[in-house]
């Protein structure tokens, strides 16, 4: 199972190296990572998914809280965020294939944002199924390089301070 944690840290060197450790350590695997500071520069936030039951969750937060630099961990159920990820795709289009994928670009609600001789970059966002499923439509025209971000994600409740 997945799961996606939000992780408030303090914007200072080392910390993703401590955290990556900690993961590493115990041998749990990262399956995305996004990191990005706030709108506060002295904090940052991770986006961590990972794979595993209630244990190796329970375990990832104790591990977690236990790091000095960490503000706050929470964990986000199903439903209960908001979370997107960004991909660009370079694919081979030749002057026959240019206006299929246009299309999938299209339905996907994708951009195009390099256009060459013999290929196109296209960009996306969305949920990870949906970043999917443009891959897997694009790959029978030859995929030469794909770069995906880690999911973004926030909570959809507002709890005030």
């Amino acid at each position: 199972m997945k799961h996606t944690l939000s992780v408030l840290v303090e914007n200072k060197s080392g910390v993703l190296s401590r955290i990556a450790g900690l993961f590493s350590g115990r041998g749990f695997n990262i399956d995305s990572l996004t990191v990005g500071i706030t709108h506060d520069p002295e904090i940052s936030r991770m986006t961590i998914v990972v794979t595993g039951d209630d244990s190796v969750l329970e375990q990832v937060n104790k591990q977690l809280n236990k790091l000095i630099d960490i503000i706050k961990v929470q964990d986000f159920p199903a439903g209960s965020y908001v979370g997107t990820e960004l991909v660009l795709v370079k694919v081979y289009a030749s002057a026959k294939n240019r206006s299929e994928i246009l299309q999938i670009v299209d339905i996907f609600e994708g951009k195009i944002r390099d256009v060459s001789e013999k290929s196109m970059i296209i960009e996306a966002t969305g949920e990870t199924e949906k970043i999917e499923s443009l891959i897997s439509l694009l790959t029978p025209y030859g995929i030469k390089e794909v770069a995906r971000t880690g999911k973004a994600a926030l909570c959809k409740k507002t709890v005030m301070k």
